[in-house]
């Protein structure tokens, strides 16, 4: 048996093959992958992890490498790729390649380094757990798709599950949801190896609703034994949905817990059976999901944002099992549905759990399980008995899911929310009430299935073509479909190009925020800008965005988008990778480093930014630029002395717009109007925050926070008074409008041009703007004055 000096020396020497928890942080990610980076980054924070090691990816390479498979499986991956849509050539190719890594032969230093690190934890039962390269990032989550392996004993075994983890790589459903994201790179995997935890209860928890997007929500899911069983979706789960101040319990949904999953003394895991009592009895107390619930919001406050953590309680200890940031939220266009129209009609044959927003209408399919995927047909509805990620190749040819099993946090929830798929999970006897051929209307944000079609919707769920960029959709001036004409024009905020085409479509004037640092974030696959920059990438930045935003501005024909540039803040994108490199600490990011400042002491990211936004306006010259975050005047001035330098600024027809944010723009429109400035877009929640002194992100002092305030009321009031006397465009940009009807009317009445809202909001805020537009003409025809 080696020393500890020896062991210590052997860590060091093997630190590129495998290393500790506590030697990694989140910037390792590309050595040790997403599930091994954030076990590093929470033993780091004092969090509850138990202890163990991570097996690198250039372990696994150095393995393939000594086996002479490498480029065998790179142009493997690629052909199997190429056919990742057909249900039958899929999984022939892909066995082949899983076939190859299970024959690969550990080298010597690999073998060593591994057995090192197993020993240190005394050769107890592990966990055996895949971690990805590109896995639990905020753009793509590989939810459950490769594998893991509960109560590991042995050195012998050890080894085996890590070779199976490697094999995963070339699963089914892995290299059809590396198609689906357009992912080409070659596949890399480390392998976390973790002391077990025989947990008695476990679970998910995300600290926002994943089906509604809503953050001051943290949604609990609990299941007896180890948590296999939640993610997988095999049992219909405890739901806890609690608000985050407090926190406080607001609702218990008890699931059926049919069996649970125990570490068994030979190594394996055992299933016991559940019945009577025990089966239907609640997961935790109150005092329990309260503690686990603020266990989320210390993991939450360390990420600076949202997370999906898996956790588990053990003779009375509650473990940190795993946390990554949420790939999803709820809301947006999918809450539109294929069908569109009214609300549902007919009988409600099934309830289960919102897992994924939108409706559709469309033809039942009951499938048992994935090998029938092949006779689903694109558009029908998935009816399945459990969710499991093994049915993403068939759940991206389907119009909804609906399954007996599972709950919203479950995995395959995920990647139905990701592919954008309305899913209903938890329905219990879905299976056996609803009957193939059916017609019936899937509504994924009510967990509803009604027989029949949507009320005003067609018979089919199959998605249309996007409309034709020569013909761009009328604008709500006009009006259409019979929806009332607006004198206050309609915008929509807009985040992710892919969604372009379908918002388009809807009775919109254009687009009033185009968020830019939501399309850096998904067009660059989580790296942050300057990394790319800094590794030479700038053509490969350029043409990644600018094939983005022309997804968006060809979608809107001759309708205006307007581009607000990259507002990083700090705390938010020092989680990209290499943002650690460029994001400094900042105790107060949202009054920190951002907005028009960044771009004066960071000129060479804006004026790239100005170069794309050039390259696509030439095509496209509906394109329009908006500066967020602008505080004082000098900083405005040396921003546009910046844009008319380059070629974006010698374009005609650019149209310059600032947020307002900050109140001192209050006092500044007649000098912003004579410096060029073309319109103001209130960005309600900042300018809130600031004139009420209250973080909007604060949970204690959430009842503070309000838009509606008086004081906040002036000053929109005088923002909108000034544009007018100015002769520039007034907007908002924000929720309260079409959530508030007292407050659309408030805007109307202070006379504001436009207002840009979130998509699944645009009806809902026609109505209410032109119910005010109806009152305020009522009431000057009673008063006998002109509006």
């Amino acid at each position: 048996m080696p020393s500890e000096s020896e062991r210590t020396m052997l860590h060091e020497v093997t630190s590129t093959l495998v290393t500790r928890f506590e030697d990694v942080r989140l910037g390792d990610a590309a050595s040790v992958g997403g599930k091994g980076a954030n076990l590093g980054e929470m033993t780091s924070a004092g969090l509850p992890v138990p202890p163990g090691f991570v097996v690198t990816a250039e372990a696994y390479l150095e393995a393939i490498e000594h086996a002479g498979i490498r480029s065998r499986l790179m142009d493997g991956f690629r052909a199997a790729a190429a056919v990742s849509e057909d249900p039958e050539a899929l999984p022939r190719a892909a066995a082949e390649l899983r076939e190859a890594v299970r024959g690969v032969t550990f080298p010597e230093r690999v073998r060593d380094a591994v057995l090192g690190e197993y020993r240190r934890l005394g050769g107890a039962a592990v966990a055996v757990r895949s971690s990805a390269t590109s896995e639990d990032a905020a753009g793509t989550s590989f939810a459950g798709m490769h594998e893991t392996y509960n109560n590991v004993i042995g050195e012998a075994a050890v080894l085996d599950h890590i070779r199976d983890c490697w094999a995963s790589l070339y699963g089914d459903r892995v290299i059809a949801y590396r198609a689906s994201q357009r992912m080409d790179e070659e596949p890399m995997l480390a392998v976390v190896v973790q002391t077990q935890v025989a947990s008695d209860r476990s679970g998910v928890m995300f600290t926002v609703d994943p089906s509604t997007g809503a953050r001051d929500r943290l949604v609990v899911e609990a299941a007896l034994g180890l948590g296999e069983v939640v993610v997988s979706g095999a049992v219909e789960p405890d739901t806890y949905v609690l608000a985050k101040p407090g926190p406080r319990l607001l609702s218990v949904r008890v699931g059926r817990q049919t069996h649970r999953l125990v570490p068994a003394a030979d190594g394996t895991v055992a299933r016991e059976d559940l019945g009577g009592a025990e089966a239907d009895a609640r997961v935790l107390t109150d005092d329990e999901v309260l503690e686990v619930a603020a266990l989320g919001l210390r993991v939450e406050d360390h990420y600076g944002e949202p997370q999906d953590i898996e956790w588990a309680y053990s003779r009375g200890r509650l473990w940190m099992l795993q946390s990554r940031p949420v790939t999803t939220l709820g809301g947006g266009p999918a809450d539109e549905g294929s069908s569109a129209g009214g609300p549902p009609v007919g009988t409600v044959l099934l309830r289960g759990l919102g897992a994924a927003p939108g409706h559709v209408t469309g033809r039942v399919r009951i499938l048992q399980s994935p090998a029938e995927g092949a006779a689903l047909q694109a558009g029908e509805i998935l009816v399945a008995p459990m969710t499991n990620p093994d049915w993403v190749p068939t759940m991206r040819r389907a119009a909804a899911v609906v399954t007996d099993g599972g709950g919203m946090t479950c995995h395959a929830a995920i990647v139905a929310r990701e592919l954008g798929v309305p899913a209903v999970v938890g329905a219990r006897t879905a299976t056996t009430v609803l009957r193939d051929g059916e017609l019936v209307t899937v509504d994924g944000a009510k967990g509803e299935v009604v027989e029949g079609a949507d009320a005003a919707g067609p018979a089919s769920a199959a998605p249309s073509a996007p409309p034709a960029t020569t013909a761009p959709v009328a604008p709500t001036s006009a009006g259409r479909d019979g929806l009332e004409s607006l004198a206050t024009k309609l915008y929509v905020n807009l985040a992710i190009a892919e969604r372009a085409a379908d918002v388009a479509a809807l009775d919109v004037d254009g687009v009033g925020l185009l968020r830019a640092e939501f399309m850096i974030t998904d067009a660059l696959g989580g790296l942050h800008p300057r990394e790319m920059l800094a590794r030479g990438e700038r053509d490969e930045f350029v043409r990644r965005m600018t094939e983005s935003l022309l997804a968006v501005t060809r979608a809107f024909g001759r309708r205006p988008v307007v581009y607000r540039t990259i507002d990083f803040r700090t705390n938010e994108f020092r989680g990209l990778e290499g943002g650690d490199r460029f994001e400094p600490q900042e105790n107060n990011p949202m009054i920190g480093f951002r907005g028009a400042y960044r771009y004066v002491q960071e000129p060479e990211l804006f004026a790239l930014e100005l170069e794309l936004l050039a390259r696509v306006r030439e095509e496209t010259p509906n394109l329009h630029v908006m500066l967020p975050f602008v505080r004082t005047r000098w900083e405005l001035e040396a921003c546009l002395e910046l844009i008319d330098a380059s070629p974006l600024g010698r374009q005609r027809g650019l149209k310059r717009w600032v947020m307002a944010e900050v109140p001192s723009v209050v006092y500044r429109i007649p000098e912003y109007a004579a410096m060029g400035i073309d319109g103001v877009s209130i960005g309600s929640n900042d300018l809130t925050q600031l004139v009420l002194g209250v973080d909007r992100d604060s949970e204690i002092c959430a009842e503070l926070f309000d838009e509606s305030d008086a004081a906040v009321l002036d000053a929109i009031e005088r923002i909108i008074t000034a544009c007018r006397t100015s002769g520039i465009t007034s907007s908002l940009c924000g929720q309260a409008p079409s959530n508030e009807p007292a407050f659309a009317e408030h805007l109307v009445r202070f006379g504001i041009d436009s207002i840009s809202v979130n998509p699944d909001a645009a009806d809902r805020t026609r109505r209410v703007v032109a119910a005010a537009e109806r009152r305020i003409l009522l009431d000057a025809a009673r008063g006998g004055t002109a509006p």
